[in-house]
């Protein structure tokens, strides 16, 4: 189910910090919101540091970048921690926002039917509508792939 040219599901997260992280409150900005499975694991760690790599960049867009995964603020902090990411992570553990976004559903890996965490990000723009919607993304460049059409957007 793709997102785009609809208004960005409401939501109010907890980040990295304990802090909450309301949708409602990134109005007038460009919003990149990534979903990935688990912190620490191979292609998660890949994207968060290639969206912290880039992340000047994407402020200079006026873009805010935000990851969300089923973890624990504990588990985001030694992520952040051990990676030196500068990515802000938000916890959905009940996977509700992810439903919501069509980043929680069924997977198939090697065969085997899942319920987990699908790869995906959505592109919000500054009036709160999903303008791109990635919904299944390889780790690797994707970060890159998201600045692109941000600054086409802007051109």
């Amino acid at each position: 189910m793709s997102l785009e040219g609809k208004k960005a599901p409401a939501f109010t997260l907890t980040d990295q910090t304990g802090n909450k992280v309301r949708l409602a409150e990134l109005a007038g900005q460009w919003v990149v919101l990534y979903f990935y499975p688990k912190d620490d694991t191979p292609g998660c760690t890949i994207e968060a540091q290639d969206f912290t790599k880039d992340l000047k960049k994407f402020g200079a867009l006026g873009a805010a970048v935000f990851g969300c995964s089923p973890d624990s603020v504990e588990s985001h902090q030694k992520f952040i921690a051990k990676y030196k990411l500068k990515v802000n992570l938000l916890c959905d553990p009940d996977h509700k926002v992810m439903s919501k976004y069509g980043a929680w559903g069924e997977k198939n890996m090697y065969g085997k039917i899942t319920q987990g965490v699908i790869r995906s990000t959505v592109l919000i723009d500054p009036k709160g509508k999903v303008v791109k919607h990635w919904q299944r993304v390889s780790a690797k460049g994707h970060a890159e792939a998201v600045q692109k059409v941000l600054k086409e957007l802007q051109a």
